[in-house]
């Protein structure tokens, strides 16, 4: 964080060096045309502090083998100062000055973002020690403490409600200024706001651990990343500064006029789009996390805005992740409360989401529940558990056949009935034998059909759901959503598999969405990975691309017209740029531009491609989108 600060505070100095200079060149030319009167050698002394910072910058590049614009405008003031042209020099430096300030503004629309994030971090917080409550350094909390958070204070961590109850303003996380009650055993998230109540909160994640810190990291990684444009915009830097130089030179030897050459340098020196495109894809960015929608780099956005293909996971992703146990079934060769004790001790150590609810069934009928003394538990597959001299198992009915956990025809029938009619299933098994099993039901989110239907009308060709839940289940979500293929009974690696060959048989933009550790994998094949981010795993959300921190389904085909409208604004900075220097030459050949008048052009339209993009600012989360479409 210390880091960030510098960064800062740097910033700072050259933002206002930058405008000091433009001003005062500015206003001296501004004089000048009104028709003061200047000594010459007040423009040299503002043309020479101006070339100073471009051609230091120019020199490093050229050190690291890259050709930059700075050159160019290094070459252009040279060339003023040979020609005398001290005018045109002093503008050069103040469309340079200009530059760089927008350069900075582009840095600084993140470098926003974090100082708005670090205005969350109390450095102050109350915890509950030994039965007293005291306020300690924030850094100095440990996970386990019990964190007093009264109304009007910023959640210092991330945790789980102990006792109270409060409205909660989540705005800083997930962009929506909704207030949100948060009562006991529900979570809340680091640097969100207790509008009113009081809660005590246990502490789960710290420091950079928590959600406000990764959320800073996330970002601070997204800036530094290059989208293709601005590849490509640093590749067409590069030719199009030989192709002015040795343009320039042709031109010299040609009509042996230096004012000419002047005049062509000035007109073509493509500041405007060097600043423009990077800046375009830091204002998506910056807008996007405001719509709290985490976006990590300018690629993103641009792969956002041509999703063809569409995977996602089931659960936790297009539903709730909170299942509620339906029925319980145990089997003649065992009794309720020995059953439901198996439960337990196979649940109380996992954070699946069929574990937490069983676990919140058990409590809610008062059944005490036992650790177990060996836990180990499969992504995707199920919990091996020893207690005593008990080898219990839980999992998909199929993970305990493969495990040697034997049924009778009857149990299968049971077992069959439950998932004919959808129900998820989770069985049970103990010392080689099949004990019981769970059916449980997970709410699909709302509006999961209209969403589908948007992003295929913003060009979304197929949606394919991958899940590890059964057939039954998962063609039940089909037929609500109106999916055009699933596949169930998916392991991880099955997931995996899929991916790969999907992409081998199919071009085009592939998505993935999914919010649990057994999705981590899968998101990071595919070329856009989605993440719940309020909801998902640690290791989902640093697999993905996009982490969508509200864990709200709207917000995918919101960010994905909100891509398409940014990257057709960055994209038209291409044709601005082209018209307006075709016309500047045009003027120049013409014999209306000399070297002052050519630089006054440059400096005049370099605003046009750099306004042209701040209108990314101004987009709507999400247009009308006409639903033509009928799955």
């Amino acid at each position: 964080m210390k880091k960030v600060l510098e960064k800062i505070n740097d910033f700072s100095f050259r933002l206002w060096f930058n405008i000091f200079l433009a001003s005062i060149i500015g206003v001296a030319l501004m004089l000048h045309f009104l028709g003061w009167e200047f000594s010459q050698k007040i423009f040299i002394v503002f043309s020479v502090i101006g070339l100073l910072p471009v051609l230091k910058s120019a020199i490093v590049a050229l050190i690291k083998k890259k050709l930059t614009i700075d050159l160019l405008a290094s070459i252009a003031l040279i060339f003023a100062f040979v020609a005398r042209e001290w005018h045109s020099a002093a503008f050069i430096s103040l469309m340079l000055a200009f530059a760089r300030i927008f350069a900075l503004w582009t840095d600084r629309k993140a470098q926003h973002i974090l100082e708005h994030l670090l205005k969350y971090r109390p450095q102050k917080v109350k915890a509950q020690r030994n039965e007293q409550t005291i306020e300690i350094p924030a850094e100095q909390l440990v996970v386990g403490d019990l964190v007093v958070v009264e109304s009007g204070d910023v959640i210092p961590i991330d945790g789980v409600v102990v006792s109270g109850q409060a409205s909660v303003n989540e705005a800083t996380i997930t962009g929506e200024s909704e207030l949100i009650v948060k009562r006991q055993g529900e979570q809340v998230l680091s640097s969100t706001i207790n509008e009113s109540g009081s809660l005590l909160v246990k502490a789960e994640k710290i420091g950079k651990d928590s959600t406000v810190e990764k959320i800073i990291a996330l970002i601070t990684e997204a800036t530094g990343k290059k989208s293709q444009s601005e590849r490509m915009s640093d590749k067409f830097t590069t030719w199009y500064i030989i192709a002015t130089m040795v343009g320039g030179i042709l031109l010299f030897l040609f009509f042996k006029n230096v004012n000419l050459v002047l005049s062509v340098l000035l007109v073509t020196c493509a500041d405007d789009i060097a600043v423009a495109v990077p800046l375009g894809f830091t204002l998506a960015i910056a807008k996007a996390a405001k719509m709290g929608v985490l976006v990590k780099g300018g690629g993103v956005i641009e792969n956002l805005a041509k999703i063809k293909y569409f995977m996602t996971d089931k659960t936790g992703t297009l539903t709730y992740g909170k299942p509620k146990i339906s029925q319980v079934n145990f089997f003649d060769n065992t009794d309720e409360k020995s059953f439901l004790r198996i439960v337990g001790i196979a649940s109380i150590n996992s954070h699946h989401p069929i574990s937490q609810a069983a676990i919140k069934y058990l409590q809610g009928r008062n059944i005490k529940i036992e650790l177990p003394d060996e836990f180990l538990e499969k992504p995707g597959e199920g919990i091996v558990i020893k207690k005593n001299k008990d080898n219990i198992i839980a999992g998909n009915w199929d993970f305990l056949k493969q495990s040697g956990f034997t049924s009778t025809n009857e149990q299968l029938i049971i077992f069959n009935k439950s998932k004919q009619m959808g129900f998820g299933i989770t069985a049970y098994g103990c010392n080689g034998k099949v004990v019981g099993f769970l059916a449980f039901e997970d709410a699909l989110r709302p509006n999961a059909r209209e969403i589908l239907a948007k992003t295929r009308e913003l060009g979304v060709v197929s949606w394919c759901m991958l899940t590890g839940d059964n057939e039954k289940v998962a063609l039940r979500v089909v037929k609500e959503v109106g999916f055009d293929n699933f596949k169930a009974c998916l392991k991880p690696q099955d997931k995996v598999a899929f991916i790969e060959n999907f992409k081998k048989q199919n071009k085009g933009i592939l998505a993935m969405m999914g919010d649990g550790v057994n999705d981590a994998a899968a998101l990071a094949l595919a070329d856009v990975s989605i993440a719940m981010g309020k909801g998902g795993s640690d290791a989902s959300i640093e697999a993905s691309d996009v982490a969508l921190m509200k864990d709200d389904l709207k917000k995918v085909p919101q960010i994905i017209d909100f891509s398409q409208q940014a990257v057709k604004i960055i994209k038209h900075n291409f044709w601005l740029w082209g018209v307006l220097n075709a016309i500047g030459l045009f003027l120049v050949f013409v014999g209306i531009l000399n070297p002052m008048t050519a630089a006054l052009y440059n400096f005049l339209t370099d605003f046009l491609p750099i306004f042209n993009v701040f209108r990314i600012s101004f987009l709507k989360k999400s247009r009308p989108i006409p639903l033509t479409y009928q799955p």
